[in-house]
């Protein structure tokens, strides 16, 4: 089976190993010249995977130091903005880490149960929630953030810190470019 993938016309990018420009070569003579759309194509389902296995492999190492608190990542999101910016509305803190309008009520309904976040009525809407860190929430994340920021350093420490830099802005780029994209 593993031969029949290898002589196969698959793409690139589905493989984990890296290709050397005489492999390269290789393949392309076996199914021709490629196009220049051909290639771009490659190049951007290539970067999509790199993308993805990178954020999976530092963000696995992330929940790990998370979990020895009994938190799960999105927990630790909740805290973590509920401590750096102060009570949020539930809106707020949903769009800031990213998950749904239920995803945000369920999560922080865990979070009041463990007694770490309490829900604050807004005086301007009655419909509306505060998300705000009890003593308790903000002692842990007090005590918990400083480890989880050298944590955060060591995962991404594969790159020079000129190279993070480079990454932080070539992703931005990446992403508000998507993100144009979406509204044409």
């Amino acid at each position: 089976m593993r031969e029949s993938l290898a002589d196969s016309n698959a793409p690139v990018y589905l493989s984990t190993k890296m290709k050397t420009a005489s492999s390269a070569s290789r393949a392309q003579s076996r199914t021709g010249s490629s196009t220049t759309s051909e290639r771009k194509a490659d190049a951007a389902l290539k970067l999509w995977v790199v993308l993805a296995r990178s954020f999976n492999a530092v963000s696995a190492r992330l929940a790990e130091d998370i979990a020895q608190h009994e938190l799960t990542q999105t927990e630790f999101a909740i805290l973590e903005v509920l401590y750096h910016k102060g009570p949020l509305l539930l809106g707020e803190v949903q769009r800031k880490i990213l998950v749904t309008s239920g995803g945000i009520t369920y999560l922080v309904d865990r979070l009041v149960d463990k007694g770490l976040v309490k829900r604050e009525e807004c005086a301007e809407d009655r419909r509306a929630r505060y998300a705000v860190l009890t003593p308790a929430g903000t002692a842990l994340i007090r005590k918990i953030f400083p480890q989880h920021a050298v944590s955060v350093e060591r995962a991404l420490s594969g790159l020079t810190l000129a190279e993070q830099r480079e990454a932080t802005q070539l992703l931005k780029k990446l992403g508000l470019a998507a993100a144009a994209r979406e509204t044409e």
